[in-house]
């Protein structure tokens, strides 16, 4: 048995077909393939395997008539062995056809094979039907990706971003590398900081984007640079956020809105026609951030079904329920044949909304001869007429209700709209629909830092005339900013930019930045554009959202190669990872450490 497995050398060998590549035409050719053993079948006297790659699968069958020294060696081979098999493609017998593989008309009749390495049993199957942990998955991540499902959507990735930069090249844009050793400046997250060795106690900053270098590039007079480019943010991850991805970054010199949102929007409907043969619509959409909150509670609304939010503020401002007559705002939204939802799945999407802040969330069944709330009672009779009248109430629709300050309940109902929408299968299978989201608010404010901040960032220009709202009137000031939002995600935010040092100032003032710290942090890009900068803008891709959704991907994780988990760790490589004394020690640093037995001390004392 041992001088059966020992492994052969590749030598002269050579690949001629990817393992998803033969089909009926190929019948008589000769073919080399290679690959892993995906599943293997033992007939007794026939043996038969299915040969892997990242192009797809291909049956190779072990036969007396194609070699018996083969036939007889075959049977040490196990899933995931490494081969390389010569033989001769023949169709499958009658009957035995497999329609649901591209080459399942065929199979490989080997002649010989060569046993290039062995494999330890895996830890889960590969295979796209797995029960296994993301957990799990993420730690052997290099036999994860082996699965055909996974790694096809690197190969439409692939796809995608050489669709990109074709369509990008064709129109003079220059690919120009920014540095990833940076300054730190605030840009709404956290930094992830690298300290210097040269310098010790100071510290680079990985970027958050290449924003202001791609600015700086438009005042050298590359009037249209793009990047694929690497981003880092240390900000707490959500269910669906990496602290390290990839972004399309743009810029434009001598262009207003329109002209951006325009080569973004062919770039796109190019990407998805060239990568995955789906036609987007001629012409996108378009919403104001104003309409959006007020229609569907966030700012990248999924405009693939209806269930659009309603204010009903006027109707209930003298309600005798106090809850509704005494909030700034109460909206609610109508879900047809809502009414059959048992009082549990009610009970759920309330927990579902007080991750949004609300308290509870209130709700109306309506049936034939009553209307089933708990709070219905103190409806008058020309309140249930006003929601009738705002909402086109029906038997059999159930009307969920939340009052409160406006963030919490557009947030609330927003997102609950969502939950709704999955729930009662509202949202087409398959459909993409693209909007773009304009005139954002420029400002933002902030309630713990208890100041105004970008919506975007510092660098977004005002809208005509107002900046000089900023200083009465800093919410109703409006932006120059534009978002691509698809299937209620945005894929890509950008703005007209600031372009003269005195402008720019005035937008640091109205987000409390001190002049000595203007100069400090962003000393470098004033003294820009005191030489001349011209008028510029540009956009930004979340490439790895865009090609989850392109690829029908339940998360970003799905389409990148090696990502983290939601604590920023990295469960194959065991990142972050500590470092010795002596690499500390050059850097400059001391780490403080906790004494276990002090913090025991300290706590006996408070006891």
């Amino acid at each position: 048995m041992s001088e059966t497995l020992v492994l052969d050398r590749l030598d002269d060998w050579r690949r001629s077909h990817d393992c998803g590549a033969l089909r009926a035409s190929d019948v008589g050719s000769e073919v080399c393939l290679m690959g892993w053993a995906q599943f293997r079948r033992d007939h007794g006297g026939l043996i038969f395997i299915d040969l892997r790659d990242r192009g797809g699968l291909t049956q190779a069958v072990f036969c007396p008539e194609g070699s018996e020294a083969a036939l007889e060696r075959a049977h040490v081979l196990r899933v995931e062995y490494v081969l390389a098999v010569k033989g001769r493609v023949r169709l499958r017998p009658e009957g035995m056809a497999n329609p649901g593989m591209p080459t399942g008309d065929v199979e490989v009749e080997v002649t010989e094979f060569k046993l290039l390495n062995t494999a330890a049993t895996p830890p889960f199957p590969i295979e796209d039907r797995i029960d296994a942990s993301e957990m799990l998955r993420l730690k052997y991540r290099y036999l994860d990706l082996r699965r055909p499902k996974l790694a096809a959507n690197f190969i439409l990735r692939n796809r995608a971003v050489q669709s990109i930069r074709r369509y990008l090249d064709g129109l003079g844009f220059l690919e120009v590398e920014t540095p990833v050793l940076t300054k730190s400046t605030p840009e709404g997250a956290r930094d992830f900081l690298v300290p210097s060795r040269l310098s010790n106690g100071s510290f680079y900053a990985l970027p958050q984007s290449p924003q202001l270098f791609k600015q700086l590039l438009m005042m050298s007079g590359f009037d249209r640079y793009y990047q694929v480019v690497k981003c880092f943010r240390d900000e707490d991850l959500r269910a669906d956020r990496q602290p390290e991805f990839t972004q399309v970054d743009i810029e434009m010199s001598f262009v207003d809105e329109e002209q951006i949102m325009h080569m973004a929007e062919n770039m796109v409907r190019t990407m998805f026609k060239e990568a995955a043969d789906v036609a987007l619509p001629d012409v996108f959409p378009r919403m104001t951030y104003a309409e959006a909150m007020r229609d569907y509670g966030v700012d990248k609304p999924d405009i693939r079904f209806g269930l659009k939010l309603v204010d009903v503020t006027p109707v209930v401002r003298e309600s005798q329920f106090q809850v509704f007559a005494k909030a700034e705002l109460v909206k609610g939204v109508r879900v047809p044949g809502g009414a059959a939802l048992s009082r549990k799945e009610i009970d759920d999407l309330t927990e579902f909304v007080k991750i949004y802040g609300a308290k509870g969330l209130a709700w109306i069944k309506i049936k034939e001869d009553e209307w089933q709330s708990p709070f219905a009672k103190f409806l008058s009779d020309a309140e249930r007429a006003g929601l009738v009248e705002a909402f086109g109430i029906e038997v059999g629709d159930i009307v969920f209700f939340q009052a409160g300050a406006a963030d919490m309940v557009n947030a609330a109902l927003g997102n609950l709209r969502l939950q709704l929408g999955e729930r009662f299968g509202l949202v087409p299978e398959g459909s993409f629909a693209p909007l773009w989201v304009t005139d954002f608010p420029l400002l933002e404010y902030d309630p713990e830092g208890k100041r105004y901040a970008a919506k975007h960032h510092p660098f977004t220009a005002p809208q005509a005339g107002h900046l000089e709202r900023l200083a009465e009137d800093p919410a109703g000031a409006l932006s120059r900013a534009y978002d691509l939002v698809l299937n209620g995600n945005e894929i890509g935010g950008g703005s007209i930019r600031i372009h003269d040092r005195e402008t720019q100032k005035a937008m640091f003032a109205a987000l409390g930045i001190e002049d000595h710290e203007a100069e400090e942090k962003f000393g470098f890009l004033l003294r820009a554009l005191e030489f001349g900068a011209p008028p510029h803008g540009g956009i930004a891709f979340g490439l790895d959202r865009l090609i989850m959704i392109l690829a029908g991907a339940k998360s970003i994780r799905d389409v990148i190669a090696f990502p983290k988990t939601q604590k920023a760790m990295c469960l194959l490589t065991e990142a972050p990872g500590e470092v010795s004394l002596a690499q500390l020690r050059e850097l400059g640093i001391k780490l403080r450490t906790r004494d276990k037995d002090k913090d025991k001390d300290k706590d006996k004392d408070k006891a």
